[in-house]
């Protein structure tokens, strides 16, 4: 697979770079798989290691056709971005990125129950035991229009804030993010079963059982040492999966 070198004064290893394009087409094709896909819309994106780039999809591509050579690599500062990525992936991916140095991917989907959570005024209901991990941890952005003006980066940034790995975007999505690719996958599972079980709850119009603050916020810090524990085992599961559906995702 050929890649781009990497970009002048930075760090950036060829090897790592092949590491990450495999990852983040890993995730398109698990994305897609989870049914998380909207035709050629929503993006998922990458830290290339060693430099200030990211790698999204080109726009034009489905999640389930998406290999790592076609990865497209651009400047965070969006000074080479051009019409073959989603204007919006960029707003939204690199606000993130080069805000968080703790985070390497960044995945946004438009799932109908992320969706419809994003518009209730409550928002995410800690309901769950996989509503759990985001108690106190889930932020907020208020919907501006198809996210195209960079100007918006700033307050997305500001609004997911120093620590939180979740944000929803109202009247429009989900987003999710770590610092590995199984991090970002696992937390944007959990939070489209989170926002699906809360809307099944409500739909049946019976009064709901709130565990009290204080069980949500041990059971977060719980979830939270258990995912940094499985983490490395969690992604090579996720390979597994991806590789049995279509190795193709590693050219």
């Amino acid at each position: 697979m050929a890649i781009a070198p990497a970009a002048q004064g930075s760090t950036g290893s060829p090897e790592l770079e092949v590491r990450a394009r495999i990852d983040l087409a890993a995730l398109y094709r698990l994305a897609d798989h989870y049914g998380w896909r909207d035709l050629i819309y929503n993006h998922i994106a990458a830290r290339v290691p060693g430099e200030r780039c990211l790698l999204i999809k080109p726009h034009a591509l489905l999640f389930s056709e998406v290999r790592a050579s076609d990865l497209i690599k651009v400047n965070l500062d969006g000074s080479d971005r051009d019409a073959a990525i989603n204007a919006a992936g960029f707003t939204i991916h690199s606000a993130v990125l080069n805000a968080r140095k703790d985070i390497n991917y960044t995945i946004h989907v438009h799932t109908r129950p992320g969706m419809a959570v994003s518009a209730i005024k409550a928002g995410l209901v800690v309901v769950s035991q996989e509503a759990m991990q985001f108690h106190a941890r889930v932020s907020y952005h208020d919907f501006e229009g198809v996210a195209t003006d960079l100007d918006e980066t700033a307050r997305l940034a500001a609004d997911l804030g120093p620590a939180n790995k979740a944000m929803i975007l109202r009247n429009h999505g989900l987003l999710t993010c770590g610092a590995t690719p199984a991090e970002a996958l696992s937390k944007m599972h959990y939070l489209v079963e989170a926002c699906e079980i809360q809307l099944a709850l409500q739909a049946t119009g019976q009064d709901i059982v709130l565990p009290p603050p204080q069980v949500c916020e041990h059971a977060a810090q719980q979830m939270e040492y258990f995912q940094k524990l499985g983490d490395a085992d969690e992604w090579r599961a996720y390979l597994r999966i991806a590789d049995s559906l279509d190795p193709s995702f590693r050219q």
